[in-house]
């Protein structure tokens, strides 16, 4: 299996990223992180967009607030 570490050594050109675009699908080598996915059992990934699409996505709720709406003592954490 061929090792997919960035090289540091001199001379040596580093691997760019490469990401698709949740909004339009495009491969982007300049992609924007605009949201991180967490899961509860297992890591969680990020997702990412072209430049031209990043404005355009909406922001994700933040985890606390979700938790306030379920449950009105989700807030008072002891």
């Amino acid at each position: 299996m061929k090792d997919m570490t960035p090289s540091t050594e001199p001379g040596t050109a580093a691997r760019k990223p490469v990401r698709m675009c949740v909004r339009c699908d495009r491969i982007t080598e300049a992609p924007v992180l605009v949201s991180e996915v967490h899961a509860g059992s297992g890591p969680g990934f990020n997702v990412y967009a072209c430049h031209d699409c990043a404005p355009r996505i909406p922001r994700p709720p933040d985890a606390l607030d979700l938790l306030r709406g379920v449950r009105p003592d989700a807030g008072n954490v002891r």
